[in-house]
């Protein structure tokens, strides 16, 4: 008998019970599978609050310096190819900003000129190596040039005060293209993208009203600034004796001086990246002139295969040497032309050559005989901007980027060629096409000006007596004179003149140590 109280025996039998099983036990894994996938996102959604967290600290913990010490030293990376160095060393970087979230960045890249032939490299490679930094997610670079301003510490005319470079194109002979070379090489740097100007320099044959069409053929002057307006023909300005509505003109030596001085220091050039000057044959007064009232740059020397040329312009090279020019180019004009298959040199061959050889100019190039280059001198239109692609025009486009790295280099040169070093209280001299770095003492350099003010010029009797210089004299300032010196700026209010060849000659100091360190 069962107990009344007792529940009764109950089993389901197995078959039911497994399936019963297997349908709690398949949701059940279900349940499980869900619950996995639920803790993963949320898992996942942590996470990313976490790394949003993280980088929301890092961002708040990261300042503007850093930021700015981060994207300069990716900058870095880059080398200029002219001064070998990194354009943060050479100062190009400019008005670097970067946003509240340290999200974008933006800067610009002031070169020394507009017409900087890898300008483009620069900008690619500036916006891949800021846009590599992790932090960085938009990068805005904007390119620009450096003011036209000259490497020139003296008082120079208005009309030369805002020209970078002023390139002399020289052959001291007459007949060998150097006014074709002139002309094309001022059109080639203005189609690289620079402010370029042209002078005339020749009195007696001026060839610039022949070579370029301008609408307006006559120079205007201001009547009451007695200055001149150049005339301008493809966005070049222009400026000849020709063009003052006198032709050529037939005058004496000491006037003809004046005249060139007068067209080229009164005309209103403006802002110009290069100024190019047609020299006139020879090495007499208008060179000279020339070369003492305008800050010259460089000098480009063009030449033909004769040696008769090959002579003339060995005394131009010399003068040039003389003047503290440096000649950076060779021009060899009417070198061959090309026919039937073959190259002919009816010439000869080695002046240009042997201009590079004997005096050291780096760079030779080469001008064929081509009747289309002779024609654009006669009819109005440089070959470079009549056929732009052409081979001519390559020729030149060389020769521009060459002028343009050359330049740049001289004005790093100058500019550093001189300084004073205030911790180690020395004037640092390192001259322009040397290697060599020395250093000297303020009142040595000081006591060893040359000009009237310190020296009797009739009898070389010294005015400036040793103890009237301080032992602890420093300079105020030194500016580059051209080429050739440097002007420095003392305390008692004296600007002395100093060559580098004096300084050169100057008693050096050797194993100048630094300072010890006065920080804590």
């Amino acid at each position: 008998m069962q107990s009344v109280n007792s529940a009764p025996s109950f089993r389901l039998p197995f078959p039911i019970l497994r399936s019963i099983y297997g349908t709690f036990g398949h949701r059940n894994a279900i349940c499980r599978q869900e619950c996995t996938r639920a803790n993963l996102r949320i898992s996942n959604l942590n996470s990313g609050r976490v790394r949003a967290a993280s980088a929301s600290a890092d961002a708040s913990t990261m300042s503007v310096e850093m930021a700015k010490r981060d994207v300069l030293g990716a900058l870095s990376q880059i080398i200029d190819p002219d001064f070998g160095t990194d354009i943060v060393s050479c100062g190009f970087v400019k008005d670097l900003e970067i946003n509240e979230t340290f999200e974008e960045v933006s800067f610009r890249l002031e070169l020394t000129t507009p017409a900087c032939p890898v300008k483009d490299m620069f900008e690619e490679k500036a916006n891949e190596v800021v846009a590599a930094i992790p932090w960085v997610k938009k990068v805005t670079v904007t390119m620009s040039a450096q003011p036209a301003k000259p490497v020139f510490a003296g008082e120079l005319p208005k009309g030369l005060q805002k020209i970078s470079n002023i390139i002399a194109v020289s052959s001291c002979k007459g007949g060998v293209g150097k006014s074709t070379v002139a002309v094309n090489l001022a059109y080639t740097l203005a189609g690289m993208g620079a402010r370029v100007g042209i002078f005339d320099a020749d009195v007696f044959g001026p060839s610039l009203p022949t070579m370029v069409s301008p609408e307006n053929r006559l120079l205007e002057m201001n009547p009451e600034t007695r200055s001149i307006y150049p005339t301008e023909y493809l966005g070049v300005k222009l400026v000849s004796f020709g063009f003052a509505g006198q032709g050529r003109a037939i005058m004496r030596g000491p006037m003809v001086s004046g005249v060139v001085n007068q067209l080229l220091t009164t005309a209103e050039w403006g802002e110009l990246d290069y100024l190019v000057i047609d020299m006139p044959p020879g090495t007499g007064d208008i060179h000279l002139t020339l070369c003492q009232v305008a800050p010259l740059t460089a000098a480009v020397i063009v030449t033909t295969p004769q040696k008769l040329s090959f002579i003339d312009v060995a005394k131009g090279v010399r003068m040039f040497s003389k003047l503290k020019v440096p000649c950076i180019a060779v021009v060899e004009n009417m070198c061959y032309f090309d026919a039937d298959g073959k190259r002919y040199f009816p010439f000869g061959k080695g002046s240009g050559s042997q201009v590079v050889q004997q005096f050291g100019i780096p760079h030779l190039f080469d001008l064929p005989i081509r009747p289309t280059l002779s024609a654009s001198g006669d009819d109005g239109m440089p070959e470079v901007a009549r056929e732009p692609q052409g081979e001519v025009a390559k020729t030149f486009q060389d020769l521009g980027v060459c002028v343009v790295q050359q330049c740049a280099k001289i004005r790093q040169q100058v500019s550093t060629a001189v300084s004073y070093d205030r911790l180690r209280k020395v004037i640092r001299v390192k001259v322009p096409d040397s290697d060599e770095e020395f250093f000297l003492h303020p009142a040595t350099v000081r006591r060893n000006d040359r000009s009237a003010q310190s020296v009797d010029e009739w009898t070389g009797e010294q005015k400036i007596q040793y103890g009237d210089v301080p032992e602890d004299i420093e300079p105020e300032e030194i500016r580059p004179m051209g080429n050739y010196a440097v002007s420095i700026t003392w305390p008692d209010g004296f600007s002395q003149i100093a060559p580098y060849d004096q300084l050169e000659m100057i008693e050096r100091l050797v194993d100048i140590p630094l300072p010890a360190s006065t920080g804590v």
